[in-house]
């Protein structure tokens, strides 16, 4: 029974740690009204394209449509990572030898259970994570994603802080599926130590990153679990699949962007409670509560607490490093935030690239303004905040710079 309520909290994608611990209205009643409320999201707005004919798709192929599907929602294929834990809807069709590919970009992730139906998930930058799910079409008729609801059971529990947010699992997977342990629950981010990460994927281009959970599936003996490793690409051909990796980099910068998106959807639904309570105007304890959860965002955004690299750096899939940056805000001399370092850290500016999402646009102007304040404060360099010591004033002047070119919602005196 423990073992089938764990693969029911373990919905669709994706981890997230609420930066504060705390209670909100139910998401789906005033001030919120996750169900009365149209979508904004990017699928959404997708779909009517499809429907209208504005956006063609190949219908030849289950793989075809997919890529086409991919193409049309400017979600890179390189992005690509297999999984084979069954944290999924579709469990039954999940295995080592039929692992499920995600894919994604700032606001858009998606799964695909070969043989399956398409998961989706889209940030909607009011309500949160809007969830879809649809059968793949074999009659050439456009595709009819419906809401997901069952979704919510995981992408708006504890693992989110109770607002509709995205999910990721590290466990170790039984061999008939299943999960026999999990580890760093409730948590995502940037500072989950690798080696309680990608329990259950498959991982390729580690280089140096030696102490992981990927590639492993398990046994109960008597003496306990015993880890088997299974080689991407050996239980299944990398050809059935869009790309013939399922590299570090991607779930690199796919677990900063989840820790991102549910610390911004958390804030966006403490403000609004916030301000509803308080007929548009916090209370005093309420105002400070919204400002420790600036801090905390902001302390996410300027990567704080990120985790080192292993030794020797991350190379990357030449295609995902390509496609990540294909796409940039550009700053002085060229500089963006999407610069990667890959040597001990991800990028060379370290300003999250997610601070021209949807989750960040959608931020209430109460939560946004303190958010920038925070950012100022941090990046002053005459008068150093010591809690962010660890930026040199070299790189807070760059990302000053590259924030004031590229963010035209700053403050004029910032």
């Amino acid at each position: 029974m423990r073992m089938k309520l764990f693969i029911w909290l373990s919905l669709l994608l994706l981890v997230a740690a609420p930066a504060l611990a705390g209670d909100y209205r139910d998401f789906d009643q005033p001030p919120h009204d996750y169900w009365k409320q149209t979508p904004k999201d990017r699928f959404s707005r997708w779909m009517k394209d499809v429907q209208t004919g504005k956006v063609e798709l190949d219908y030849s192929g289950e793989r075809a449509f997919v890529a086409s599907a991919l193409k049309s929602l400017d979600i890179p294929v390189s992005s690509q990572m297999l999984l084979f834990s069954t944290t999924s809807l579709q469990l039954s069709l999940i295995t080592p030898r039929s692992p499920r590919a995600l894919f994604f970009n700032e606001d858009i992730y998606v799964g695909w259970v070969q043989g399956g139906k398409i998961e989706i998930v889209s940030v909607d930058p009011d309500l949160g994570g809007v969830f879809y799910i649809f059968d793949i079409p074999r009659n050439g008729q456009p595709p009819r994603p419906e809401r997901a609801t069952r979704c919510m059971n995981c992408h708006a529990r504890e693992d989110t802080g109770f607002v509709p947010g995205l999910v990721v699992k590290s466990v170790i997977p039984g061999v008939r599926g299943g999960s026999l342990e999990s580890f760093r629950q409730e948590q995502s981010g940037h500072g989950i130590p690798l080696n309680q990460r990608f329990g259950g994927w498959y991982l390729t281009g580690t280089g140096g990153l030696t102490n992981h959970l990927a590639n492993f599936f398990g046994t109960l003996t008597p003496q306990g679990i015993q880890r088997q490793y299974v080689q991407p690409g050996v239980a299944f051909t990398f050809d059935r699949y869009l790309a013939a990796h399922s590299d570090l980099l991607p779930q690199l910068i796919h677990e900063h962007q989840i820790g991102f998106v549910n610390r911004a959807i958390e804030a966006t639904y403490r403000t609004r409670t916030a301000l509803a309570d308080g007929k548009g105007k916090p209370a005093p304890a309420e105002a400070a509560t919204l400002d420790k959860q600036a801090r905390a965002l902001t302390r996410y955004l300027l990567f704080a607490d990120e985790v080192t690299l292993p030794s020797g750096g991350v190379k990357g899939d030449d295609d995902f490093k390509r496609d990540y940056t294909s796409v940039r805000r550009l700053g002085p001399g060229g500089a963006s935030l999407k610069d990667f370092d890959l040597r001990t850290r991800l990028f060379k500016h370290r300003c999250s690239p997610m601070i021209y999402s949807l989750a960040f646009q959608g931020l209430p102007s109460e939560m946004k303004q303190r958010v920038f304040a925070r950012l100022g404060q941090a990046l002053e360099i005459t008068k150093p905040d010591p809690e962010y010591a660890y930026l040199p004033p070299a790189e807070k002047q760059a990302i000053r710079g590259i924030l004031k070119a590229t963010l035209p919602e700053l403050p004029k005196n910032w």
